[in-house]
């Protein structure tokens, strides 16, 4: 049994999940549209160019989630799901997935994208296990905040290593698929890194060390 590790936006879905719940608060009227989306652009951009400051980033994701119980936020989120997430899910990486579990590796997502967004999209998937950035919970209501340390660049690499503390699972022969140089310092560490419709930069360095390149989209 390997690891094999994924991330989620732009790898094994055709988008980013991250902004397109902006998006999607924005047309179910539960943001103020213009400076919601001027902020959500503008960090999408951000996260793109390699610039983005994660820990602003997740404090502006999360803030709206404070005003709405979590039994509301798990109905809106089936929406989303409905609506954003599911026509953009990708044939050849269910495909990808299914080899790696007919072949009896552990599955497992590690995404900068917070967990409330991201949990319900990999169950849709049907991986063992998620990493994520989870939002802070007090007294049974979201606060805004965020526990632990972002997962996010090298803050995959100390997520994933405290999760491997706690497992059985190791790095040895394992697989890590993705689409970003963000997560240039998770695929330094896995045996066999794969760039999955990469980004330029990413492209460059698969190229420069023969790292094999996936296309989920064709």
């Amino acid at each position: 049994m390997a690891l094999a590790i994924f991330d989620l936006d732009n790898t094994l879905i055709a988008g980013d999940s991250d902004h397109l719940w902006g998006e999607f608060l924005i047309s179910e009227r539960l943001v103020d549209e213009t400076e919601y989306r001027h902020q959500n652009d503008k960090f999408y951009e951000d996260y793109k160019a390699a610039q983005l400051d994660i820990d602003a980033y997740l404090r502006f994701a999360l803030s709206p989630l404070p005003s709405r119980t979590l039994a509301e936020w798990r109905a809106i989120h089936q929406r989303y799901l409905e609506k954003a997430i599911k026509p953009i899910l990708l044939p050849a990486a269910t495909e990808l997935l299914q080899k790696h579990r007919e072949r009896g590796d552990y599955l497992l997502i590690i995404t900068a994208t917070n967990g409330f967004i991201t949990r319900p999209i990999a169950e849709l998937l049907g991986v063992d296990e998620i990493l994520a950035t989870d939002p802070e919970i007090h007294n049974g209501s979201y606060t805004g905040g965020y526990v632990g340390t972002p997962c996010f660049a090298d803050g995959k690499v100390t997520n994933l290593n405290q999760w491997l503390k706690n497992s059985d699972h190791t790095l040895q022969g394992s697989y890590f698929y993705s689409d970003s140089i963000n997560d240039l310092p998770l695929l330094k560490q896995v045996s066999f890194p794969v760039a999955v419709n990469p980004d330029e930069p990413l492209l460059n360095i698969a190229s420069e060390n023969q790292w094999p390149v996936l296309d989920l989209r064709s």
